[in-house]
C-alpha cells in the first residue's frame, strides 16, 4: 500500500522536492502505525503532524510560486485547500470511528494518490516555469 518518493516524482526546486519527501514519509508512517496496531492516540499525533506539514509545505510552495509569478498559482491554492478539507475529514472520521484500521488505509491510499496525482500533474509544472525564468 505504501509507496516511497521516487526521482521521477521531482519537481526540481529543491525545497518542494525535499518537503515532498518528508511527506511521503509521514504518510507511509501513518500507514505502518495503523497497520501496526499502535494507539490511537499515537495515530492521532501523525494526522496532527500531516495536518501541520501539509498546511506549511502548502504555504512554502504558494510563496514560492508567488516569488516566481507562476501562472497556474490559482488552481494551486484550490487543490491544496480541497486536499487539506480531505485529510482534515480522514482525521475527524478517524477520530469518530474509535481507530478504525480500514480508515488508516483509505487514509494512507488517499495521500499517496493525491501527492502522486498532484505532483505529476501539478507541481511538476512549477519546476519547469521555473526553468524558463
Amino acid at each position: 500500500m505504501a509507496i516511497a518518493w521516487t526521482p521521477d516524482l521531482s519537481v526540481g526546486v529543491e525545497k518542494i522536492d525535499s518537503q515532498h519527501k518528508v511527506w511521503f514519509k509521514k504518510a507511509d508512517e501513518l500507514f505502518e502505525a495503523g497497520k501496526s496496531g499502535k494507539s490511537k492516540d499515537f495515530v492521532v499525533q501523525m494526522f496532527d503532524f500531516l495536518d501541520d506539514y501539509t498546511k506549511q509545505h502548502f504555504r512554502d510552495e504558494e510563496n514560492y510560486m508567488s516569488s516566481i509569478k507562476y501562472p497556474e498559482i490559482a488552481a494551486q491554492k484550490t487543490a491544496h485547500k480541497n486536499f487539506i478539507a480531505e485529510l482534515d475529514k480522514l482525521k475527524k472520521d478517524y477520530q469518530a470511528s474509535g481507530g478504525n484500521i480500514l480508515l488508516i488505509i483509505n487514509a494512507n491510499q488517499m495521500i499517496i494518490n493525491w501527492l502522486t496525482q498532484h505532483i505529476s500533474s501539478m507541481d511538476k509544472s512549477i519546476g519547469k516555469f521555473a526553468k524558463t525564468l
